[in-house]
């Protein structure tokens, strides 16, 4: 027999007119279960929601109570969906998103968009394209919350509960869309003064070859990045070597800025180290031309007006 149940927004509303239905099930409690069934965890679930992971789970056990079913399979490790959980979260996540993003309509009708956007990003991307720009956005948005997380794992942003990534490239998912960030990212060849100490530096590309470099490799084991330079208006490509093996830009800079080796990271996000004399470039003659980064989001027939702020903002303000 089927459970019919009502949606309340408090407890003055109206109960289910038919006489079989189950007691109703206040909004705060699937908004609630939203949360836990996307982190599968209390405890995430409850700095999201700004409460007590005893909230949490004591207004679990009261919509399961309400809906005589068990949602979650609990134990001391591990958080997981039921069947009938994993059946109620997918009914109810999208119903969810589109009040959310109702809410959102709303409020930029008014020129007021609030909410939270949850970004998904590398640090590369964060640190040369998001981070200069984010506290004149926050000013000029005082009602929206960013909330930003950060690896090299081109995942599903959707099923993690993101609204945006930001990747290398096109490399997305179907039904995304993907938007350019900024310019193509130039790739040049680094190194700390200190390393050239009883060393000679390179002066053509296979000189290379003759000293440590600093290698780096996409997350997960992935190919290597490749150290490909645009020389004369061909493409060289050599196969260096070096004792040091990275999958994130920011240690290659690290290392090279302790001495460690050259690395080959992208101009923009070395900017700092160079400008402070910590690094210096080598082969200035040669660099080498990578793709440009890009905003990637589901396609919406509505787009909230949170997410629009926020992808129109930080285009407009890494436009080349």
């Amino acid at each position: 027999m089927n459970t019919k149940f009502t949606i309340q927004a408090g407890a003055e509303g109206e109960r289910s007119a038919e006489s079989h239905a189950a007691p109703p099930v206040y909004l705060q409690g699937l908004l609630t279960f939203e949360s836990v069934a996307r982190h599968l965890n209390f405890s995430k679930a409850a700095s999201e929601l700004g409460v007590t992971p005893t909230a949490v789970s004591r207004t679990i056990k009261t919509v399961e109570g309400q809906l005589n079913v068990r949602l979650f399979n609990r134990t001391t490790r591990s958080v997981s969906l039921t069947e009938a959980g994993a059946t109620l979260s997918s009914k109810l996540s999208p119903a969810l998103a589109l009040i959310r993003d109702s809410l959102s309509e709303t409020l930029l009708a008014t020129d007021q968009p609030s909410g939270t956007v949850r970004v998904n990003s590398s640090y590369v991307a964060y640190r040369t394209l998001i981070e200069p720009h984010l506290p004149e956005f926050l000013a000029g948005f005082p009602l929206i919350h960013v909330e930003i997380s950060l690896d090299n794992v081109l995942g599903d942003i959707v099923n993690s509960g993101y609204d945006i990534g930001i990747r290398m490239g096109k490399r997305v998912q179907n039904d995304m869309v993907a938007k350019q960030l900024g310019a193509a990212q130039r790739r040049i060849v680094v190194a700390a003064p200190d390393y050239f100490r009883g060393r000679t530096e390179p002066k053509a590309i296979d000189d290379l070859l003759k000293h440590d470099c600093i290698r780096q490799r996409y997350s997960g084991g992935g190919r290597w990045f490749e150290w490909k330079f645009d020389a004369d208006g061909q493409t060289v490509q050599i196969e260096v070597h070096g004792r040091l093996l990275f999958d994130e830009m920011k240690s290659v800079v690290d290392a090279a800025v302790q001495g460690q080796g050259i690395g080959f990271v992208f101009e923009d996000f070395a900017k700092q180290e160079l400008a402070g004399g910590q690094l210096q470039r080598v082969l200035k003659q040669h660099s080498g031309m990578d793709d440009a980064f890009h905003l990637y989001y589901p396609h919406r027939t509505h787009m909230p007006g949170k997410l629009r702020a926020f992808i129109d903002f930080m285009t407009d303000a890494n436009a080349a």
